[in-house]
C-alpha cells in the first residue's frame, strides 16, 4: 500500500455545524405549529331527497334484483349461443366426414368398374390370340364355296361362331356394367337429395322448436317488468300529502 496522509478532525467546524442543523430543526417545528390547521366549522343543513329511507331501501332492492335477471338473462344467452355454436360447427364435421365417405365410395366403384374393364379387354385379348392360334392354316375368304364341307371348314365355323358368341357376351356384360353404374349414379344422386332435404327440414325442425322458448322467456321478461313497474308505482308518492313524504 501507497503512502498516505492522515488529517485530524476540526472539532470547532463539526460542533459548528451541527449547531447550525439543530437551529434549521427547531425553526421547522416551530413553524409547523404556528401553521397547523385549525377546527373546520360547517353551518348545519338538512340533507338528503325528497324521499324517505324506506323508500330508497327499496329502490336499491329493485336495482340489485333487476341487475341479478340482467346477469342471468346474459348468462343465459351466451350458454344458449355457445351450445348453438358447437351444435353447428358437429354437424359442419359431420357433413365433411360424410363427403369424404361419399367420395371414397364413388371412387372405389370407379376403380373397380377400371379394373373389371381392364380384366375383360385382357380376357378378350387373350380369347382372340388363341382363336387366332386355332384359325392357322383354315381356309380365310368368305367369296370360295366349298361344295364339300370339310373337317376344316366345320373347325372354322365353329370358331367364327365362337368369336361371335363371345363378342355379343362381351357387349352385354359392357351394356350390363353401363347400366349398373348409371343406376348407381342415380341412387346415389337421390340419396344426396334426400339428405339434403333431411338436413334442410331438420334445421327448420329446430327453429321452430326454440320459437316456444324465446316466446315463453319474452312472456316471462314481460310479466317480471309489469310486477317491477306496478311496485315501482306503489312505492312512490303521487302528491305532497302521501305518508311518508318528506319534502
Amino acid at each position: 500500500v501507497g503512502p498516505y496522509v492522515l488529517v485530524t478532525p476540526n472539532e470547532t467546524r463539526r460542533k459548528q455545524l451541527q449547531q447550525i442543523a439543530k437551529k434549521e430543526l427547531d425553526d421547522l417545528e416551530q413553524w409547523k405549529k404556528e401553521h397547523r390547521p385549525g377546527p373546520i366549522t360547517l353551518v348545519p343543513q338538512r340533507l338528503g331527497g325528497n324521499e324517505s329511507e324506506a323508500q330508497v331501501r327499496q329502490n336499491q332492492q329493485m336495482i340489485l334484483m333487476q341487475s341479478k335477471y340482467q346477469k342471468k338473462h346474459k348468462r343465459e344467452e351466451y350458454v344458449k349461443a355457445k351450445k348453438a355454436a358447437e351444435e353447428a360447427e358437429i354437424l359442419k364435421k359431420k357433413a365433411i366426414q360424410r363427403e369424404k365417405a361419399e367420395r371414397l365410395e364413388v371412387k372405389k366403384r370407379q376403380e373397380e368398374m377400371r379394373r373389371r374393364e381392364m380384366l375383360l379387354e385382357d380376357q378378350k385379348y387373350k380369347t382372340n390370340e388363341l382363336l387366332n392360334r386355332l384359325d392357322v392354316g383354315l381356309p380365310k375368304s368368305d367369296s370360295c364355296q366349298i361344295a364339300n364341307p370339310g373337317p376344316e371348314s366345320t373347325a372354322w365355323k365353329r370358331s367364327h361362331a365362337y368369336k361371335k358368341a363371345l363378342r355379343e357376351d362381351e357387349n352385354r356384360r359392357l351394356e350390363e356394367m353401363r347400366q349398373e353404374q348409371q343406376r348407381k349414379a342415380e341412387l346415389l344422386e337421390f340419396k344426396q337429395k334426400q339428405e339434403e332435404e333431411t338436413r334442410t327440414r331438420a334445421l327448420k325442425n329446430e327453429q321452430r322448436s326454440c320459437l316456444p322458448s324465446l316466446f315463453i322467456f319474452y312472456c316471462t321478461l314481460r310479466v317480471n317488468n309489469a310486477f317491477l313497474d306496478r311496485l315501482q308505482n306503489k312505492t312512490q308518492p303521487n302528491n305532497i300529502y302521501h305518508p311518508g313524504y318528506t319534502g
